[in-house]
């Protein structure tokens, strides 16, 4: 099976045969599997180890005091969830599989070593940590100037090629496990707005959800609607004419 997070780090720079092998070594040295709900780290916990998604889907949150929850992050394979963790005293949020899902561990020495190194596998890391906040800052647009349809339209588009990036989708379908009340959660919505908000999708002809998977039926019009610019998520092979990157993850945006 490819190496979802070799596969995602890719779409920025081009590993040696060796480069590959030492990432596919460092992510089956340690794995654990996580069931849906399960915490893969917690707000206050100090962890010595950092974490890769290799499969399911996972999310990024915060639970406020009267517990309520605001999910800043969905991650899918491929995406690393805390590279400078060893170096906190503490999470100062949490992490949770949100389907069942299988996730590396690497530790923090492993990941200092590649962080700190000259080649191209810690240039890659850094644009990795750059694109999570370019994601982030989408979301603060989203709740600042996107009403609630475009706000719906942006994620589901921007989880398309998220997944297309590390080659999980099939006839622009892909598993979506994601409920009314996690998208609540992701947007600042209410679980019937959202609702609404797919209902109008659905009835528009642009989107099919059902059983737990996705599929966009027309993504340039879901890309229209949504304002969608790839720009934040820095594909930089994907842009460059002189990189044939669809023989990797095909025509990503």
């Amino acid at each position: 099976m490819a190496n979802p997070w070799t596969m995602k780090m890719e779409q920025f720079t081009r590993f040696s045969h060796e480069e590959r092998q030492m990432l596919d070594r460092l992510i089956s040295e340690r794995q654990r599997q996580y069931a849906p709900g399960e915490d893969i780290l917690r707000e206050g916990d100090h962890s010595p180890d950092c974490h890769v998604v290799l499969s399911g889907l996972a999310s990024r949150y915060k639970l406020l005091p009267n517990g309520e929850r605001q999910i800043m992050a969905f991650l899918v394979p491929g995406d690393l969830c805390d590279a400078e963790i060893f170096i906190l005293k503490e999470m100062d949020h949490s992490v949770a599989a949100m389907s069942p899902a299988r996730v590396a561990l690497i530790s923090g020495e492993q990941m200092k070593e590649l962080l700190s190194g000259q080649g191209r596998i810690a240039q890659a890391l850094w644009w990795g940590t750059l694109t999570d906040l370019a994601v982030l800052r989408e979301r603060v647009v989203d709740h600042g100037r996107r009403d609630a349809y475009e706000r719906i339209a942006h994620l589901l588009y921007e989880m398309l090629v998220r997944y297309r990036m590390v080659g999980m989708t099939t006839d622009e379908t892909l598993e979506f496990p994601i409920t009314q009340a996690d998208l609540a959660d992701a947007t600042g919505l209410t679980p019937m707005h959202v609702s609404r908000m797919l209902g109008k999708l659905r009835d528009e002809n642009l989107i099919s959800l059902k059983n737990k998977t996705l599929t966009i039926l027309d993504p340039e019009r879901l890309k229209e609607i949504a304002g969608f610019n790839p720009n934040y998520l820095h594909l930089d092979r994907a842009h460059d004419q002189r990189d044939n990157v669809a023989d990797r993850a095909g025509d990503l945006v």
